[in-house]
């Protein structure tokens, strides 16, 4: 009766016989390998600075998320309110398709007022960064050292070294 080998006890059997093996020598315990080895790889990929600012990046995003709806709700909402009196457009659009409690609704207004609220959340995001880009131009000018003013040649004008003793446009001696 001939017995199959499988691919890694194949593996397992030429790596023992070479003089640095990385796979265990049989393959009874090849699956604490490939469960080291896929841990080896996550702990490559999980911990590569581009996947910890990603997360730190999606924290921060929804922290400021919070922050954007709680200026909608809190500051634009009543300020739209007092202009339209009070309608809530959600309820006042919705139209049902039945009768009863359980009826289905279409909900038209309900929808109308997510899109506003998206627009007013585009809308605050964009001022935010708008604000943010400013005070980033203005800390890039203060960093900014300004150039020292060129040196020109007596004669003809033209820019030369600091260190030169002739123009070299003119080739005139300079002081």
């Amino acid at each position: 009766m001939v017995k199959k080998v499988d691919f890694v006890e194949n593996i397992c059997y030429n790596m023992n016989n070479a003089a640095e093996c990385h796979i265990p020598p049989c393959a009874e315990n090849r699956k604490g390998w490939v469960t080291m080895k896929i841990w080896k790889e996550f702990k490559e990929f999980a911990f590569k600075g581009n996947v910890v600012d990603m997360a730190v990046g999606v924290m921060i995003g929804g922290a400021f998320g919070s922050i954007v709806t709680s200026v909608i709700n809190n500051l634009f909402t009543p300020l739209l309110s007092l202009i339209t009196g009070n309608v809530d457009f959600a309820k006042a659009l919705d139209i049902p398709l039945g009768s009863g409690e359980d009826a289905a609704v279409f909900g038209l207004g309900t929808f109308l007022q997510a899109c506003f609220d998206f627009l007013l959340m585009a809308l605050c995001i964009f001022l935010v960064v708008k604000f943010m880009n400013k005070l980033r131009k203005k800390e890039e000018k203060k960093e900014e050292a300004p150039a020292p003013a060129p040196r020109l040649c007596p004669y003809c004008f033209g820019e030369i070294n600091e260190k030169a003793t002739r123009c070299p446009h003119c080739t005139s001696e300079l002081k």
